[in-house]
């Protein structure tokens, strides 16, 4: 698998990242973050609304808004803009407003153009560990986040006609990947797709290199087995065991590449599965046990293996939920 020397970034210990590739061009991306019109459609974790008293995006600028959440309370909220490059980064700083209890941290926005794709990262920098920890247990700011871009990606996928689905990868602590993904179908397909070798052996992986193994004792303290195999005949090879499984709604594992020198730092990953209205919400929390074996893993071609992956799992449970429907009518 291909790597690259890892490089730590010192704010990590008090970060909230969430990364995200847009099936839209760079300038629309832009656009739907900075016309005053557009970000209220979408801005805020899901349930909230947003109104936008004014919005100035130059350095020196200021946003002022009030959330609405659905239990009717108001959040306001202002934010000074410290840096605009179009269209390629915007960097702010969350002040809060008078008479309400200050959250500050700043925010960089890149966005990064990839072919007709926009590869958007938005990281937000907090005063110290402590303080990042009590807002995302306070007020969510972790999960808020992550909602908040999928928000985004509705509002884009509206405006070009392509389906939002693509995956999302957030970093809310100094050890853990979070990755979230939308699929098309019931939670039991999506879960029987996760569980049953005949199935895995499908999409587990890229396309290349291929999986030549796979092996799978799905029960608490059973144990699993991957091999993907390069081109050149090299083989990679990735184990666990499982903890425990609640089906179909969870299951945790965990998950190591079985190479020296890493093999015994096992890292711990819980999958959560969440119908809404017949499609299924897939989380998978990552739960690494340093800063420096999350970055590497990250780091070693995670976001484009587990992007391919699971494009390919969504191929599959199409698939399967269209086989089910038609079953269901005979």
């Amino acid at each position: 698998m291909s790597s690259r020397p890892d490089t730590p970034t010192p704010t990590a210990d008090r970060e909230i990242v969430v990364i995200r590739t847009f099936d839209a061009p760079r300038e629309l991306v832009w656009r739907a973050w900075t016309d005053p019109t557009q970000i209220v459609r979408w801005w805020g974790p899901t349930g909230f609304t947003t109104t936008s008293h004014e919005m100035d995006v130059r350095p020196g600028g200021t946003w002022r808004f009030d959330m609405h959440g659905p239990d009717g309370r108001d959040y306001p909220n202002r934010i000074a803009f410290i840096e605009v490059q179009r269209p390629e980064r915007i960097v702010y700083e969350h002040r809060g407003e008078a008479d309400v209890e200050p959250v500050s941290f700043r925010s960089t926005v890149s966005f990064e153009q990839q072919g007709d794709k926009t590869r958007l990262t938005l990281r937000m920098v907090f005063p110290t560990t402590e303080e990042r920890d009590r807002v995302n247990r306070e007020y969510g700011a972790d999960e808020g986040a992550i909602q908040t871009i999928g928000r985004l990606a509705e509002h884009l996928a509206s405006a070009t006609g392509t389906r939002p689905d693509a995956l999302t990868f957030a970093m809310t602590s100094s050890r853990n990947v979070i990755l979230t993904r939308t699929f098309d179908a019931p939670r039991r397909v999506v879960f029987e797709a996760l569980s049953k070798p005949e199935h895995v052996r499908r999409w587990w992986g890229p396309r290349s290199p291929s999986l030549v193994v796979c092996e799978m004792d799905f029960r608490p303290g059973g144990t699993w087995r991957f091999v993907l195999r390069d081109p050149d005949g090299t083989d990679h090879a990735f184990t666990g065991v499982y903890k425990e499984i609640v089906a179909p709604e969870r299951f945790v594992q965990t998950f190591v590449y079985d190479v020296d020198g890493i093999r015994d730092h096992p890292a711990t990953e819980t999958f959560t599965l969440e119908e809404r209205n017949s499609r299924t919400i897939l989380r998978n929390v990552v739960l690494h046990q340093s800063q420096e074996a999350r970055d590497g893993h990250f780091h070693s071609g995670m976001e484009s293996g587990a992007s391919e992956s699971m494009d390919r799992l969504d191929e599959l449970v199409g698939t399967m939920a269209a086989s089910s429907i038609s079953g269901a009518r005979q």
